[in-house]
């Protein structure tokens, strides 16, 4: 008897998660099939220096028209936000590879609001360096540690626990440990 209320307790647990998946897929795989129409969302905005709606209103400045700053903002925001699904939903082990575009698009979107900058999308490499040092040499170190991990069978899981538990004492050991 108890046993069987455990397997309906465990069946309603199951079913509760499997909703909320649904849910959360199927806001996910809306968001994506609608990208092309947030695209192009920049078609409607006039051709104007001034926008004016009842929420703001947006002065263009160095792009010379609301329809124009637009087109950038959309083509920055749109694969951001795709990138962004992307980072959120992947399972995979390299999957924090993805910060370097996420870093990228989110600097461009940044440089287009400033309207001191002569040329956008000229200098942003320079800006992600400090980010790329950082993810590149950890990706992979942790693939040299999983590929380790699969092509040496001797080792006991305990001894592989514990190497993946040492971690530096200071900020100098952190970076000691990528070079």
């Amino acid at each position: 008897m108890e046993q069987q209320q455990q397997k309906s307790k465990e069946t309603q647990n199951y079913q509760r998660i499997d909703r909320k998946n649904l849910f959360v897929g199927s806001v996910i795989a809306t968001i994506i099939a609608a990208t092309p129409y947030l695209y192009y969302l920049q078609e409607s905005v006039p051709d104007t220096e001034v926008w004016n709606t009842f929420l703001f209103t947006y002065n263009s400045g160095y792009f010379g028209s609301a329809n124009n700053a637009m087109y950038f903002i959309f083509s920055k925001a749109v694969p951001l936000l795709l990138l962004l699904i992307w980072f959120f939903t992947c399972r995979h082990w390299w999957y924090h590879t993805l910060i370097v575009p996420i870093t990228m698009y989110i600097y461009q979107i940044i440089s287009i609001f400033n309207d001191d900058l002569k040329y956008v999308d000229e200098f942003q490499l320079i800006y992600i360096i400090p980010v790329m040092a950082i993810i590149v040499p950890s990706i992979y170190l942790l693939r040299a540690k999983m590929f380790n991990k699969i092509n040496e069978v001797d080792k006991t899981m305990e001894e592989l626990e514990d190497e993946f538990k040492l971690s530096p004492k200071n900020f100098w050991d952190k970076i000691k440990q990528y070079f």
